[in-house]
């Protein structure tokens, strides 16, 4: 459904996006995993058309977004970070106005409305004006208008940023929804979690490149059957970690607060972990966990996704 090859798009000197390819395909949630800064809303933002590719090609629908882009967004949805909404009309009236740019009408427009305010949890509050809204529901909103005429492709560019849990939970049941309806869904985010309960296939970024690709479950493997310990605490910079080497531990991150490594069955070792990290400095809190997409970010770029914008 949604086609990308070879992508690239410079801004004068800076290379955002540096050669990538995938593809999202119907009923799929595509996700594009990374930091702040990675390139995510430029490679969606030449997907949808809005910005032209310096390079590589993009095809919706078999229709390429560049020389056929009227064919190719009429099968396209997006939900773009910034609010696309008028704050002085209603929900409803909101919902009426991007329906008709989508050439619905009468019966069926109304139909419509009715049905994604049922699914973003809004139906009880169309009538109100928009800058009466949390900036939670103004994202479930917003989301609302961009499926309105059921899109066999959907952008959606960090739609949770900012969000309280209800709104959260709206949207990410809504975007389950309409994968379960066949839609191709491609979902940027730089939180961990989402990524992992959304997402059938996976493309992690860093700096405009691709440095990991896959389904969940395989990118997961490329952990090996370790656990993650995080120990924060105070810590010498530049501490010599050969005592964690030696007792079979992968060192994933080293700071001033915080330690992390890579272990197999954590909780048999630990007793040593706490030996060897007590001589270089002091530990005062103790997390372990099953490896996840995050340990995978640092073990590849050395550092958390949170801090590597």
């Amino acid at each position: 459904m949604i086609e990308v090859k070879n992508l690239s798009k410079s801004f004068g000197a800076f290379e955002a996006v540096k050669g990538i390819s995938f593809t999202a395909s119907t009923g799929q949630i595509f996700g594009l995993l990374g930091p702040n800064g990675a390139g995510k809303s430029t490679t969606i933002n030449c997907i949808s058309g809005l910005v032209k590719a310096t390079s590589g090609s993009v095809s919706i629908n078999n229709f390429n977004i560049a020389t056929q882009a009227v064919k190719a967004k009429q099968s396209l949805g997006i939900v773009p970070q910034e609010l696309a909404l008028y704050d002085d009309l209603s929900a409803h009236e909101n919902l009426s106005f991007w329906g008709s740019a989508y050439g619905l009408s009468g019966k069926t427009l109304e139909n419509r409305i009715q049905e994604v305010l049922l699914d973003v949890g809004l139906e009880s509050r169309q009538k109100e004006p928009v800058k009466q809204f949390s900036g939670g529901m103004k994202r479930r909103l917003n989301f609302a208008c961009a499926i309105l005429h059921k899109p066999s492709a959907l952008l959606l560019d960090e739609p949770t940023v900012g969000v309280d849990p209800q709104s959260r939970e709206h949207l990410l049941q809504a975007t389950i929804k309409l994968k379960e309806a066949g839609t191709a869904v491609i979902y940027t985010t730089h939180y961990m979690e989402e990524a992992e309960r959304l997402c059938d296939q996976l493309l992690i970024m860093d700096k405009g490149q691709v440095i990991a690709a896959g389904t969940v479950e395989a990118l997961r493997q490329q952990m090996g059957e370790r656990d993650l310990i995080t120990l924060k605490g105070r810590y010498q910079e530049g501490a010599n970690m050969q005592l964690l080497e030696d007792i079979g531990a992968q060192v994933l991150e080293l700071s001033h607060q915080e330690v992390r490594i890579l272990i197999p069955e954590a909780s048999k070792c630990l007793t040593k972990v706490l030996e060897s990290v007590a001589k270089i400095g002091k530990v005062h809190q103790v997390n372990i966990q099953q490896a996840n997409l995050e340990s995978l970010f640092i073990k590849l770029t050395g550092r958390a996704l949170r801090d590597a914008a």
